[in-house]
C-alpha cells in the first residue's frame, strides 16, 4: 500500500514540474510579442480579427493571427494560412498555447487571436494565463449563450469583460451597455475606447469586395490608431486581407428543375438579433429578393439558438419555413402559431441532403431565395454540399433576376471590377464607386440611387463557380483549390539547347550524397551609406530582415503547404 501512495506521489510530483516548466516556456514566448490583441465578442469577431490582423500588416507590422470561427484558421505574417489541426475535430482553449509557441517563432510585432472560450471561468483564463493581451476587443453583446453567460444581457455583457486586460487597453462598438462595459473596465484599471461607427464613411466601405460592417471596420481602426498606423495605410491592409471563409455571402445556382435560385448563407450569424441585420441588409442591396424561403438548421447542443431562430420567423416574413437537423421541434415549436402552417420539418438526426434538399427545391419558385440561419454544423454542411454541386446561374441580369457574382458595372467613370450584385439597373459594388456618388443607407455596400438601364449599361462576364464548402471538416478537394489560390506559383521558361559540332563524350554517372548543410553567414560587401533598402509591404527587406535589424523568422519562402528556407543573401536556394 505504502508503495502506491510513493507512485501516486511521485506521479503528482511530475506532473506539477511539468506544469510549471510549460508555464515558464509560454511566458516565454508571450513576452516575444510585444503587442498581443484579444478578440472578444458576440457576432463578427473572427472577420474582426482578420481586419485587424490586416490593418497592422498594412502598417509594416509583422503579425501572426487566428481565428477559430466557422474555419480555425493560421494566418502567417504574409496573409497565406492554413486550418488549425484539432485532434479529433475537438476544439479546446489549451490549443491557445500551441498557437503561440508557433507565432512566437516569427518573432512578430504583433498577434492578433479570437478568443474560443465560451464559459465565463474559461474566458478569464484565457486572458490571464493563455494569451496575457494588452489590447483587448470586445466587439458587441448579442443575445446567444446565454445558458452559459447569462440569463440577461446584461449577464452577458459582464461575462465577456472577463477577457478585458487588467491596466490595458479595450476597444468596444458596444453602445447600448457601454455603461456595464466601463463598470468593469475602471474595475480592472483599463482604459475603454468607444469605436464609433459612424466614423467610417460609406466610401471607405465601398473598398471591401466582401460583405463586412462598419462596426467591424470602426474596431480594427480603433486597434490600428493604437499602434499608430494612419488610417488609410490601415484601410488599404484592410482590403487585401482576405475574408473569412464564414462572410457574409450570396450565391446564385441553378436546380436540377431548372429554377433559379439565390442562396445566402448567413449561418455566421450566431444571434437573432444579426440574423435580422443580415438578413435585412441583403434586401435593401438586392442582393436576394423576395420570395424568400428560410431553412433553420439544429443542433441537439444548440437547443435554445434552435428555438430563437423560430421566434423571428415574423419578422423575416417567409413563403417557407424549411426545418432540418436535430431536434427539429425545438425550432417549429418556437415559431409564432400564426406562421407555423409554413414551417416543414425536414429534420432528422444524420439525414443525407439527398433526401431533404429536393423536397425543399420543388417547394420554391423559380427566382426564389433562400436564407440558411442557424447552426452550420451538422445537416447545414450536408445542405451546403448539395448547394456546391449545382451549376452557377449564368442568366442574364437584364431580365429583372439580377446578376451573380462576376458582373461588370460600366458607368461615367469607367469600368468597375467587383461588382457584387446588379438589380434593375441599380449596381451594389465593393470597390465599385459609379454615377453620381450618392449612397443610400449606411449599410455595407450602398446602392447607387438615380442610375437607369440605359446609363449604366450591365455586362455579364463569365460566372464563376459556386464554392465548395469551406465549413466541414476541410475535404482534401477544397483545401487543394484553397490553397491553390492562396499560391502564386512562378511560371518555369524551358530553353531549348542549341545542339553543337562537338563530340560529346559519355558521362558516367555517380550516385549523390546528399549532406546536410550548416548555415554560414555570407559573405556580403558593404552597401553605400546613402543607399536606401527597398522596404516591402510586410516590412521586411529583400535579404529577409525587418527593419529594426530583426531577422524574420525561419527566413522562409511560403509555397502554400510547402515552407523553403531562404539562404540571407536573398538568392534563391540551389537546387541539387
Amino acid at each position: 500500500m505504502l508503495y502506491l501512495y510513493f507512485v501516486l506521489l511521485t506521479g503528482a510530483v511530475f506532473l506539477l514540474i511539468a506544469g510549471i516548466v510549460e508555464q515558464r516556456r509560454h511566458y516565454a514566448a508571450l513576452h516575444t510579442v510585444p503587442t498581443r490583441v484579444l478578440v472578444n465578442g458576440i457576432r463578427g469577431k473572427s472577420s474582426i480579427t482578420r481586419l485587424c490582423a490586416g490593418a497592422l500588416r498594412g502598417g509594416g507590422l509583422v503579425t501572426v493571427a487566428k481565428t477559430t470561427g466557422t474555419a480555425a484558421r493560421f494566418i502567417h505574417p504574409d496573409a497565406t494560412e492554413e486550418p488549425v489541426y484539432r485532434k479529433f475535430g475537438i476544439a479546446n482553449v489549451v490549443e491557445q498555447i500551441g498557437i503561440v509557441r508557433r507565432a512566437a517563432a516569427y518573432r512578430p510585432h504583433a498577434l492578433v487571436i479570437e478568443c474560443m472560450a465560451v464559459m465565463p471561468a474559461l474566458q478569464e483564463v484565457n486572458q490571464s494565463k493563455l494569451i496575457r493581451s494588452t489590447i483587448g476587443v470586445l466587439c458587441n453583446v448579442r443575445e446567444d449563450h446565454l445558458a452559459e453567460m447569462g440569463p440577461t444581457l446584461d449577464d452577458v455583457a459582464r461575462s465577456l469583460c472577463r477577457s478585458m486586460p487588467e491596466h490595458g487597453i479595450c476597444v468596444t462598438a458596444e453602445k447600448d451597455r457601454f455603461h456595464i462595459l466601463q463598470e468593469e473596465a475602471d474595475a480592472r484599471d483599463c482604459r475603454l475606447v468607444y469605436a464609433d461607427p459612424e466614423t467610417v464613411t460609406d466610401a471607405e466601405l465601398r473598398g471591401f469586395s466582401w460583405f463586412t460592417f462598419k462596426e467591424n471596420v470602426a474596431i480594427a481602426l480603433a486597434v490600428a490608431e493604437l499602434l499608430g498606423i494612419d488610417r488609410q495605410v490601415a484601410l488599404q491592409g484592410m482590403y487585401d486581407a482576405p475574408p473569412d471563409p464564414g462572410v457574409l455571402s450570396v450565391e446564385r445556382y441553378v436546380t436540377p428543375e431548372g429554377k433559379r435560385l439565390a442562396f445566402a448563407n448567413v449561418f455566421a450569424a450566431n444571434d437573432p438579433e444579426s440574423t435580422l441585420m443580415n438578413v435585412n441588409q441583403l434586401l435593401d442591396l438586392g442582393a436576394i429578393s423576395r420570395p424568400v424561403n428560410v431553412v433553420i438548421n439544429c443542433r441537439p447542443d444548440r437547443v435554445e439558438r434552435n428555438g430563437q431562430m423560430g421566434e423571428i420567423i415574423p419578422e423575416l416574413r417567409p413563403d417557407n419555413v424549411f426545418v432540418i437537423g436535430h431536434p427539429s421541434k425545438s425550432a417549429i415549436d418556437a415559431v409564432p402559431a400564426s406562421w407555423r402552417d409554413r414551417a416543414v420539418d425536414l429534420g432528422g438526426e444524420r439525414r443525407p441532403a439527398e433526401e431533404f434538399m429536393p423536397a425543399m427545391l420543388s417547394r420554391m419558385p423559380d427566382g426564389a431565395s433562400l436564407v440558411a440561419i442557424g447552426n452550420i454544423h451538422g445537416q447545414g454542411e450536408e445542405l451546403l454540399e448539395y448547394l456546391a454541386e449545382l451549376p452557377a446561374d449564368e442568366s442574364d441580369p437584364a431580365d429583372g433576376s439580377g446578376s451573380g457574382s462576376g458582373s461588370r458595372v460600366e458607368g461615367d467613370a469607367g469600368p468597375f471590377e467587383d461588382s457584387a450584385f446588379a438589380v434593375d439597373g441599380e449596381a451594389v459594388s465593393g470597390r465599385a464607386f459609379a454615377g453620381d456618388g450618392s449612397a443610400v443607407g449606411d449599410s455595407a455596400f450602398a446602392a447607387y440611387g438615380g442610375s437607369a438601364v440605359g446609363a449604366y449599361p450591365l455586362q455579364t462576364g463569365p460566372a464563376r463557380a459556386p464554392r465548395m464548402d469551406p465549413y466541414a471538416s476541410y475535404p482534401p478537394a477544397y483545401e487543394e483549390r484553397y490553397q491553390a489560390s492562396r499560391t502564386q506559383e512562378t511560371p518555369m521558361v524551358r530553353i531549348p539547347a542549341q545542339e553543337s559540332a562537338a563530340v560529346r563524350l559519355p558521362v558516367q554517372e555517380t550516385p549523390v550524397v546528399r549532406v546536410p548543410m550548416r548555415e554560414t553567414p555570407a559573405v556580403r560587401p558593404p552597401a553605400p551609406a546613402d543607399a536606401a533598402r527597398p522596404v516591402s509591404s510586410h516590412g521586411t527587406t529583400p535579404d529577409h530582415r525587418l527593419e529594426d535589424g530583426r531577422r524574420r523568422p525561419g527566413s522562409e519562402q511560403s509555397f502554400g503547404w510547402f515552407h523553403q528556407p531562404a539562404p540571407e543573401d536573398g538568392r534563391p536556394p540551389a537546387h541539387s
